[in-house]
């Protein structure tokens, strides 16, 4: 059974998505709707998310499925050990995972499939030049959050 629920943030309002004990999915631009579910999941995930929009926290610990191709998974997995307040090109992360640089466009398409923004830290991958590039959740979130992480950056 899937359960989700709604948080307000200072990114606007996401839905938290829970199946089989599992963090699924995370949307951003949720409208609040639906009952309060109880579910521990989630609300670990939001007691974390809140800490983390609070400055007082760095990493999450929460059981995070999974769904996608090996690529992305690996991907996904190296975008954690992307550390709070820092950042990496799309092709630093191929490099990373033992590809050559022109894999680069590939990790952009398996970073913007990631299902869970902020916990897995997709905002953090940014252009070759520097710059912002695609986000799901828009350039403006992706800014705001770079900022909460570290101030000044931008």
């Amino acid at each position: 059974m899937t359960t989700t629920r709604w948080m307000d943030t200072p990114m606007g309002g996401l839905r938290l998505h829970a199946h089989a004990g599992l963090l699924a999915a995370i949307d951003f631009d949720a409208e609040p709707r639906g009952a309060r579910t109880p579910d521990p999941v989630l609300d670990e995930a939001e007691r974390q998310l809140t800490e983390y929009f609070a400055g007082t926290r760095t990493e999450f610990d929460l059981p995070l499925a999974s769904e996608g191709s090996e690529f992305q998974r690996k991907v996904w997995a190296e975008l954690q050990r992307i550390p709070y307040g820092e950042t990496a090109t799309y092709g630093q992360i191929a490099h990373r995972l033992g590809y050559e640089p022109v894999i680069a466009r590939a990790v952009g398409v398996a970073n913007a499939s990631n299902p869970l923004p902020i916990v897995v830290p997709c905002h953090r991958v940014i252009g070759s030049d520097g710059k912002l590039t695609g986000y799901a959740g828009g350039i403006d979130r992706k800014r705001a959050l770079l900022e909460l992480e570290q101030p000044g950056l931008f």
